[in-house]
């Protein structure tokens, strides 16, 4: 119950318009810089998912939504683009105190967002079905439509970014959703709902239920009335609503966790390998999937690479990220933050890699009351240690020592994540040649952590399966129907003149 009358309660986003839940508990969504409170948040029950699963069906088979010209949807699609552009400010600023991340990287990375809803209203106009040459005088053709209700549950680390990489193209292809962000970092999303049902989406398109991830995603993974299921998580809770969901044979987009690995080679100029490196592993604070938490560097040029990394990790400016002089804020949360001291505890005890930078909370004492952890890095680690193997999800990378080309690549491989890695390396023949040979779904060459509309992102192994963003994803939401007419006229009888038959099928 919440008892500070200037603290907002949260409610459900759903049939466009913010609802209360059944069930009467809130949860608090705190300011991970501070540790203040910004809202509480309803805790829908699996009463409340079955109304908003319910609500996107009812939608999807109205005709205000399911006989929307492919036009008209991409003109629609394009408006929320520039609703979501004109108030980027706003949002700006409610993402930053939500998830903590510094002012200049939520501006770098949410100005981006309506683009997305262009791509995808581009490719609504832009898409055609096949007809396909088959034996016999006959036409076949395909029709595709929509597959349905898309469940989509988002994480705290980007919730804006990777709610829209499924969003676009679920609203696009003409399918409706239902959103369950994380219970850290749920306002963005609510805000947006709310601004594309007053700039036309229809009511029930998008909605919003927000909660645990045991109990009110649980029960949005497991509902019959979801056609597909979207999670970015850990690879357990992957496993685990994959499992529920795939008893319903929902199509399935599992983007999960990651362990990225990056190889330097002794060519590439080492100041910048050790700026991509502190980018690569310090943005967002580390919370990325594919934060470049393993770097693999040649033997000529490691000792440098270490104390120069351990150099800019000390330098790098911490505070509260709503200062735009920050560059790095605090972790989501208090229990994210012991996740991320357990683990320099494990390097420094149980692994014995040597700390060369970090390793504990910031001594400033206006920083005491949030979730912050100092830039950390680990050197000399071994592909044997839990630092080397195990995913952090923090400002916390380490370094490892290799000689040969065929050594780096087999220490990049030893991983059972395979989302993203990446190569520094002047010689471009060898670039492409360890692009092919990186076992994951994305390879940056001399860059890191870049992603396009247009270019599909998604992992294998413990990463996930399917793919968001591209053609790829667009596609993902449409069932194929094959169409086979027949072109003459002539008689047919099987089981009058069966030898003069030429074919059964």
């Amino acid at each position: 119950m919440n008892k500070n009358k200037n603290i907002p309660i949260r409610g459900l986003f759903i049939d466009g318009k913010e609802v209360p839940a059944t069930r009467p508990d809130l949860l608090d969504v705190l300011n991970p810089a501070t540790g203040e409170m910004l809202a509480q948040i309803s805790h829908a029950s699996d009463e409340d998912v079955d109304r908003a699963v319910m609500n996107a069906k009812s939608t999807f088979h109205s005709k205000e939504w399911s006989q929307m010209s492919n036009r008209t949807r991409a003109k629609l699609i394009n408006k929320l683009a520039d609703v979501f552009e004109a108030n980027l400010e706003e949002i700006y600023t409610l993402e930053t105190a939500n998830n903590g991340r510094s002012l200049n990287e939520t501006r770098a990375q949410v100005s981006r967002l309506p683009d997305f809803f262009r791509y995808n209203a581009g490719l609504a106009i832009a898409r055609r079905d096949s007809v396909i040459p088959v034996d016999g005088n006959y036409l076949n053709y395909t029709l595709r439509t929509p597959i349905g209700v898309v469940g989509n549950s988002t994480p705290f680390n980007h919730p804006l970014m990777i709610m829209v990489k499924s969003l676009a193209p679920s609203l696009a292809s003409g399918c409706t959703t239902v959103v369950k962000p994380s219970e850290y970092t749920p306002l963005t999303t609510l805000r947006l709902a709310q601004l594309f049902v007053d700039a036309g989406l229809p009511p029930g398109a998008f909605n919003v239920i927000t909660g645990l991830g045991p109990t009110t995603g649980k029960a949005l993974a497991e509902h019959p009335g979801l056609a597909k299921w979207v999670l970015t998580g850990g690879t357990e809770a992957g496993r685990i609503t994959g499992a529920l969901a795939g008893s319903n044979f929902a199509h399935q987009t599992l983007e999960l966790g990651g362990k990225t690995p990056v190889l330097v080679f002794d060519d590439f100029d080492v100041d910048q390998a050790v700026n991509y490196a502190a980018f690569g592993a310090f943005i967002g604070a580390g919370q990325t999937c594919i934060c470049g938490s393993r770097q693999i560097v040649q033997e000529k040029i490691y000792d440098e690479f270490v104390e120069k990394l351990a150099a800019k990790a000390k330098a790098i400016r911490i505070g509260n990220p709503i200062d735009p002089t920050v560059q790095l804020g605090p972790v989501v949360s208090a229990k994210q933050q012991q996740r991320v001291l357990s683990y320099i505890n494990i390097g420094l005890n149980e692994d014995k890699a040597r700390l060369v930078a970090g390793g504990k909370i910031p001594s400033d004492p206006s920083l005491k009351d949030g979730f912050f952890v100092e830039p950390t890095v680990f050197a000399d680690v071994t592909r044997n240690m839990r630092i080397f193997q195990e995913e952090v999800f923090g400002p916390f990378v380490s370094v490892t020592k290799f000689t040969t080309e065929e050594e780096g690549l087999e220490l990049a491989n030893d991983s059972p994540f395979g989302l993203a890695g990446a190569i520094r390396t002047k010689d471009v023949t060898r670039a492409h040649r360890l692009a092919a040979q990186l076992k994951c779904g994305i390879v940056w060459i001399n860059d890191h952590h870049r992603l396009d509309p247009a270019s599909p992102w998604g992992g294998i192994k413990d990463s996930g399966i399917g793919r968001e963003c591209g053609t790829e994803s667009f596609d993902q939401h449409f069932e194929t129907k094959s169409v086979m007419l027949r072109l003459d006229d002539a008689p047919f009888d099987w089981y009058q003149n069966t030898s003069a038959q030429p074919r059964l099928n």
